[in-house]
């Protein structure tokens, strides 16, 4: 098990290295995080959901994508606590407080699943969450040490160099913990280290001795690691490959802000800069297109996108040409209605919407979550994606629709002079036709690059730069 002194130290890139390195040398690997807390989510073959980190993992073992390699899924919304997905399901909403009562009951589920996978694995390998020091939060734990001791799992723990004060991470993660806890601990690694690693040999050397934990590696920072998806909005602050082309598209970040990896294939374009723009920020008025992206809190991102003067930006936008998507919520706000009768992702309630499409959407109904794939309604490019979302969309637009599926369902609007369109499939643009397709409608050309292939190439350059700074023969022998 791999768990951090800290959140965003590396875990899942960690996590997804070892898989493919071990992969590569012929064992049958899966992956596994017992509770992840997330809003950048997959779907499984069989109408599920797990953690995005999970999938991409999952990828790099090779393996097809099971409900059991994150059984406890946690969604926040922002100021109403939790969507709480157990084995891929939906199963209620929880503020942070009342989620303390509830981890004791499933963490049934969580061994259960951590079983199946070890019975069909010569290697699992298991993620933490957040930091192994939380002692606040250590009674009835599930993600981390109470997993570790209720499922005999060994532990290597890392730190962040990169943020600075690594030294006081480990040691000071040995010095809070129950002696029970650090007993599980087999060693330590240092991770996203710049520069001259024998400056820092003395400061490897102290950790060992205060903490009593063997050195398992200094891992410098790997550059390739940037082109894999992030888990979380900590990846939104990290520099992310850019195109630094003449097309720029602009993105506003919202607080319940979810999937954003759907814009990862869109950065491979050498036509394309993407801008995030944050709080107190203006939508630029340079950009091509404006893309709202996925939300778990719609109704309240659409509140938020009105506080900060953006729907006034992206009517000055359209007026001056310009081009606007929504994916998922992003697609929901752009209608006319939002309505939540039921309080799913919030308070009930309903919102009148940014009006560019000629739709309603009500947050009603079970979840909808399937792979899809189909062409474009327009000229036929092929996709395959999925859909994970809340809520019936309906009204005059979904005559003109984006997507045609491969069942022949409808799928997504476009507006009478086609330049705001919206759609629940996310993974539209790791298609390359797809990619194409919205670079001609914005004055470029798609590069024809492969999505999946770069990440391949970015697996297989992170399984080869942790063989190159760590031991991974010593590493397996700590497995039980």
């Amino acid at each position: 098990m791999i768990q951090g002194s800290g959140s965003d130290v590396g875990k899942s890139l960690i996590v997804a290295g070892l898989c493919r390195a071990y992969r590569n040398r012929g064992l049958k690997v899966l992956p596994f995080k017992p509770q992840n807390m997330s809003n950048n989510a997959s779907v499984t073959p069989d109408g599920g959901e797990i953690g995005r980190a999970q999938a991409m993992q999952a990828l790099a073992c090779g393996a097809p994508l099971s409900v059991d390699m994150n059984p406890v899924l946690l969604k926040p919304q922002t100021g109403f606590g939790a969507q709480v997905v157990v084995q891929g399901k939906v199963v209620g909403t929880a503020a942070a407080r009342d989620y303390q009562q509830w981890k004791p009951k499933l963490l049934g589920a969580v061994l259960e699943s951590f079983a199946k996978l070890a019975a069909n694995a010569d290697l699992v390998l298991v993620e933490g969450a957040g930091s192994a020091s939380e002692v606040n939060l250590r009674q009835n734990d599930i993600a981390n040490m109470g997993f570790a001791r209720a499922a005999g799992v060994p532990v290597i723990l890392v730190g962040d160099i990169d943020r600075g004060g690594v030294i006081a991470q480990i040691v000071g993660t040995k010095s809070v913990i129950a002696a029970e806890d650090a007993a599980m601990i087999r060693g330590f690694i240092v991770n996203k280290f710049r520069g001259d690693p024998t400056l820092f040999a003395d400061g490897m050397a102290f950790i060992a001795q205060r903490s009593g934990w063997p050195a398992l590696g200094l891992i410098p920072f790997c550059a390739e690691a940037a082109l894999l998806p992030a888990e979380d909005s900590f990846g939104l602050s990290t520099p992310r490959p850019k195109g630094g082309g003449k097309i720029l598209i602009a993105v506003p970040v919202l607080p319940g802000i979810a999937n954003f990896d759907d814009l990862d294939p869109l950065r491979l374009e050498p036509d394309v800069e993407i801008a995030m723009v944050r709080s107190g920020a203006v939508l630029p008025a340079e950009a091509r297109l404006v893309l709202l992206p996925g939300s778990k809190t719609t109704i309240a991102d659409l509140a938020a996108f009105r506080r900060e003067g953006w729907d006034i930006d992206l009517a000055a936008h359209l007026r001056r040409g310009g081009h606007v998507i929504g994916l998922c919520g992003g697609y929901q706000m752009l209608g006319r209605m939002l309505r939540d009768p039921d309080g799913v992702e919030g308070p009930r309630g309903e919102a009148i919407g940014l009006g560019l499409l000629d739709i309603e959407t009500e947050l009603t109904g079970e979840k909808m979550l399937a792979p899809v794939e189909g062409v474009s309604a327009a000229d036929g490019a092929p996709f395959k994606g999925y859909e994970m979302h809340l809520g019936r969309t309906y009204g005059p637009g979904c005559e003109a629709p984006l997507l045609i599926l491969a069942d022949g369902r409808r799928e997504g609007t476009v507006s009478a002079d086609g330049r705001v369109s919206g759609s629940y499939v996310h993974g539209l643009f790791s298609d390359p036709a797809q990619r194409a397709s919205l670079m001609a409608r914005l004055g470029g050309e798609g590069s024809g690059l492969s999505y999946e292939a770069s990440i391949e190439r970015a697996l297989d350059a992170l399984a080869n730069h942790l063989e190159a700074h760590m031991d991974l023969d010593h590493l397996l022998t700590l497995a039980s």
